[in-house]
């Protein structure tokens, strides 16, 4: 045999007996309570990726009947209970029942700015310039703090997870989010962990920004200790807004624990590590041993497609003939799904106007 084949044969066994993380092979999807022990599950993290990527579907009415392309697979028998839209803040999320895990699901969009360029340059500039309520010392950036907690995106996931929680009963609450939808679903963990007093809330992000410092993360690990963050090989995102290791009290620091995919092998064998990374949450031997210039990565994470169906405006598409929804005077909508109800009732909830007429019609907000 010549050197070349035996390179290939030791490359095998190193893939073979390398620890990767906690977690079963591909074969298996199904999610098992014995995983809930775990730091990391491999096969929780390829379902939440699938709800993550499904936020970025255009038309509401395939999302909110979980009919859309990106939905399915992995995530079937999902039931969407409610969807957001902030067309003012150009902000979406949804809040859903998962029967596999048994969990109540919330899933925030990232950004769909006209250039998703022009919004990471923007990172760049972003300073700590906000206290965080309740916290000494702890600092994070308004910007990304009031994307949900002063918009119209947190009383309408509030409202949806107690009117889910009377009827599931105290299942789980799984957030989860792509990007800024990362940064996000972080405020709505801690909000739900911190204000609202509820247990079992778990995160789980995938390329999310940096959002506080260090006192900051301290405390966010402290009160959601159930959380991963997924970076992806030299993804640009995570490394911004900008660490500096020299500056601990004055940086941004992300919180632990870090999953860093990224490839690893010899020639044409190549095999996806899935590294957990120390607790310090700034781990140098993790995505910070690279250098983050790529847009590419950012847009895939464990093969899913992360990108918006279209970029530009916040548009919309929707039959109002079919979604029971609610709309104020600033155009941010709600689709809401009557879950008492319908456990109790077969039928099918249409939206009435004032006058008690059936709205119909297809629009794009």
């Amino acid at each position: 045999m010549d050197q070349r084949g035996w390179l290939k044969i030791i490359a095998l066994i190193l893939l073979c007996i390398l620890p990767l993380s906690q977690g079963r092979g591909l074969g298996d999807f199904r999610f098992k309570k014995e995983d809930s022990n775990q730091i990391y599950n491999r096969t929780l993290a390829r379902i939440l990726v699938e709800y993550a990527s499904a936020v970025y579907t255009m038309d509401l009415t395939e999302l909110f009947t979980w009919t859309c392309s990106r939905c399915g697979d992995l995530t079937e028998g999902f039931e969407v209970v409610e969807i957001i839209v902030d067309v003012q803040n150009c902000l979406q999320a949804y809040v859903g029942v998962s029967p596999d895990p048994n969990a109540i699901i919330i899933v925030f969009r990232g950004t769909q700015e006209n250039s998703i360029q022009n919004w990471i340059e923007d990172l760049f500039w972003k300073q700590l310039d906000l206290n965080y309520p309740g916290m000494p010392d702890a600092m994070v950036h308004h910007g990304f703090y009031s994307a949900y907690h002063n918009t119209t995106l947190r009383p309408a996931v509030l409202r949806a997870v107690e009117k889910t929680r009377k009827l599931k009963g105290d299942i789980p609450i799984i957030v989860v989010g792509h990007s800024m939808g990362g940064a996000m679903a972080s405020f709505c963990a801690l909000d739900l962990a911190v204000n609202q007093g509820m247990e079992k809330v778990k995160l789980m992000t995938f390329g999310q920004p940096r959002i506080g410092n260090a006192v900051f993360s301290s405390y966010f690990i402290e009160q959601v200790p159930d959380t991963i963050r997924v970076t992806h090989a030299h993804d640009i995102v995570p490394h911004l807004p900008p660490y500096y290791h020299y500056f601990p009290q004055k940086t941004y620091h992300h919180f632990p624990r870090e999953v860093w995919l990224h490839d690893v092998g010899l020639g044409s064998l190549v095999y996806l590590i899935e590294q957990i990374c120390d607790e310090s949450g700034e781990d140098p031997t993790c995505s910070r041993s690279v250098t983050g210039n790529s847009v590419k990565d950012h847009l895939v994470y464990l093969g899913v497609n992360m990108k918006a169906e279209t970029w530009g405006s916040c548009r919309i598409v929707m039959d109002y003939s079919v979604l029971p929804y609610q709309m104020d005077l600033a155009g941010n909508v709600v689709l809401s799904k009557d879950v008492m109800r319908q456990e109790s009732e077969s039928q099918s909830i249409i939206q009435l106007d004032k006058k008690g007429s059936r709205v119909s019609g297809t629009s794009a907000i």
